[in-house]
């Protein structure tokens, strides 16, 4: 329960900032202060690679917020124990009865996973949406609503790059 109630805050208060987006113009204001000199330069100098740096970068921040505000041991330990479980399953794949039993099993690792990952999350929802608000107001005039494909597709990438790196569970 603990995980539900950190997801719903880390869900709640990004929603509270778009909401808020344009009705009080300090909040993009203050944003664009912060972003336009750096990421706006960026992309300003060349819309591409600007935007395939900045991916990178968010990729990099994120991964290592997932490292350090996570403990890696015991995901790891929770992993295994998963991927035993479904190993397990695999075997008695002819028998529904026990592979219910087992995936009830493995529905207990849930809320221990949650809790375990919300903390990285809670800590970079906010700069987050606030980072994509600011993508959309800057690229959404020139590649459309595009723009979110290729974010999604360049951040899977460097992200398994860099999680398999710094050997993040």
């Amino acid at each position: 329960m603990k995980g539900l109630s950190k997801m719903m805050i880390a869900m709640i208060i990004p929603l509270i900032i778009i909401a808020m987006w344009d009705k009080y113009p300090v909040i993009s204001d203050s944003v664009n202060y912060v972003l336009d000199p750096s990421f706006g330069w960026l992309l300003g100098f060349n819309l591409v690679i600007g935007f395939i740096i900045i991916v990178g970068f968010i990729s990099f921040l994120q991964t290592l917020a997932q490292k350090y505000l996570t403990n890696q041991e015991e995901l790891k330990i929770l992993r295994k124990e998963q991927k035993l479980l479904q190993e397990e399953m695999k075997k008695y794949k002819d028998n529904p009865q026990k592979v219910m039993e087992l995936n009830k099993k493995s529905l207990e690792f849930l809320p221990k996973t949650m809790d375990l990952t919300m903390n990285s999350v809670i800590y970079t929802s906010v700069p987050f949406i606030l980072l994509f608000r600011w993508f959309s107001t800057y690229l959404k005039p020139i590649w459309g609503g595009w723009w979110i494909l290729y974010y999604i597709i360049l951040s899977m990438i460097f992200s398994s790059i860099f999680r398999k790196k710094m050997d993040i569970a």
